[in-house]
């Protein structure tokens, strides 16, 4: 058992230089601190300095292991904010406060709510092409053993994820070698869960937890078996993405007339999203979708509606057969208010018996050409 200084625990989470001043003599003392990146490290080592025993870090989230890797040469815990007052109270009314640091245990399987989308995971919107929705996709991530040098170690961020993403790719490819990469896209973007396998709502970690949004996943958690078969695509061919980015893509076999005329938002792109970031008046998207399952197949359409927009799709049934392939269908989204508003989400789905192929919906209501 190591004892805690009392006059050492700072409710107020605290560690920054001023805090210290005056305190010499640490020997033995647990310190508890606020999750900031730039005093971790400095109260650590100050700690040590002076005859410290642990370190514990506060944090609006505990399932960020990040903060510990500061700590070299003294215990670090990571406890939420609830339990750092429990602590301090504790601290505060015993006049010889104890902590005990045991071996930490893992616990695995279905007791844990997963997945969720990392702290450190990048969000969107897109600030270069808002009209494009970012992230495409969320894949596994955090803590994952990787091959580095002559070992290996666990480590974490989007080089993690993306070689999953990479990988499904590439099976996608061996099991349709004739589908594009947007096809292949669309796929994967389509068939995401946004749920666990219980329907609970997939959660972001961050400076407060929340229900995660397409800014945190874009289409979902991905999911290969489902991506293997995902019913319908949203494909795209390569000349299109003249339209909507200057002409800077060029394509030699469908050449382009570049001009000012032919530039057009980003979300008239036949992408398996839509995100337009400045609904001031009503206006029409279009999408096509192409049957890669059953050749008979019928989809509805169940819409979830942005907060403030009201979405009208038309028509509200595909129907697919051997000789209709391909169907385009027209997204009319119509502001409720006059106002500048926030970004709101909401998504398209269609639907039979065996397949469901839903897109997200990115809106944000304006009235001014900037925000």
């Amino acid at each position: 058992a190591i004892q805690i200084h009392a006059s050492i625990c700072f409710c107020e989470f605290s560690c920054t230089a001023e805090v210290f001043d005056g305190a010499q003599d640490l020997k033995g003392a647990i310190l508890l601190c606020n999750d900031q990146r730039e005093a971790l490290f400095p109260a650590a080592q100050y700690l040590m300095d002076r005859g410290g025993t642990g370190l514990i870090i506060v944090s609006s989230t505990t399932d960020d292991m990040r903060p510990v890797t500061d700590c070299e040469g003294i215990a670090c815990v990571v406890v939420n904010i609830d339990d750092a007052e429990r602590m301090c109270q504790y601290s505060e009314d015993t006049s010889s406060a104890q902590a005990k640091i045991e071996p930490a245990g893992t616990v695995t399987g279905k007791e844990i709510l997963a997945p969720k989308v990392a702290i450190f995971s990048s969000r969107g919107p897109s600030v270069t092409y808002p009209a494009i929705l970012k992230p495409d996709i969320a894949a596994p991530g955090a803590n994952i053993l990787a091959a580095k040098q002559d070992g290996y170690v666990f480590k974490s961020g989007t080089s993690m994820a993306a070689p999953h993403v990479a990988g499904i790719a590439a099976l996608l490819k061996v099991l349709h070698p004739y589908w594009s990469p947007a096809a292949i896209k669309s796929a994967m973007v389509t068939t995401a869960h946004v749920t666990d396998e219980r329907g609970m709502p997939i959660m972001a970690e961050g400076i407060s937890r929340k229900i995660a949004d397409p800014f945190d996943y874009g289409g979902g958690t991905i999911n290969p078996c489902g991506a293997a078969h995902p019913g319908l695509i949203y494909d795209i061919d390569p000349s299109d993405y003249s339209k909507f980015f200057k002409c800077t893509i060029s394509n030699k076999r469908t050449p382009v007339d570049c001009n000012t005329t032919t530039m057009q938002p980003a979300y008239y792109l036949n992408l398996p999203s839509i995100s337009v970031p400045d609904l001031r008046h009503p206006i029409t998207v279009s999408r096509t979708v192409t049957n890669v399952g059953e050749v008979n197949s019928v989809y509805h359409a169940a819409v979830q509606s942005p907060a403030g927009v009201k979405m009208e799709v038309v028509p509200p049934v595909l129907v697919f057969d051997a000789t209709n392939k391909v169907q385009t269908y027209q997204v009319k989204l119509s502001p409720m208010w006059k106002l500048h508003g926030y970004y709101t989400f909401g998504s398209l789905t269609w639907h039979n018996d065996q397949k469901t192929v839903r897109i997200p919906i990115v809106t944000r209501l304006t009235i001014e050409e900037f925000y």
